[in-house]
């Protein structure tokens, strides 16, 4: 067991593959496509997202200070952060 209980809250940035693609500005996924860059997550590797996440952030229907701001109000109101 790497971490005690109460020591990791996983948080999963949902965003799908379109959205992904739609903001690299580095080209990652068109290069992914073309074949030059092998085993790229979501491409040619597959991608499992996670079954129990604590949060799960939907970036494509908010923006990243409301998505920011759910994670400091839920760390706050599970006690990890104070005010």
């Amino acid at each position: 067991k790497i971490q005690g209980d109460g020591d990791f809250v996983e948080v999963f940035v949902d965003s799908p593959l379109a959205v992904c693609e739609a903001r690299d500005t580095k080209g990652l996924y068109k290069k992914a496509r073309a074949g030059i860059i092998p085993e790229f997550t979501g491409i040619s590797a597959p991608y499992e997202a996670p079954d129990k996440a604590e949060m799960v952030l939907d970036t494509d229907d908010e923006s990243v200070e409301q998505s920011a701001a759910r994670v400091v109000a839920y760390l706050e109101e599970k006690g990890y952060v104070k005010q």
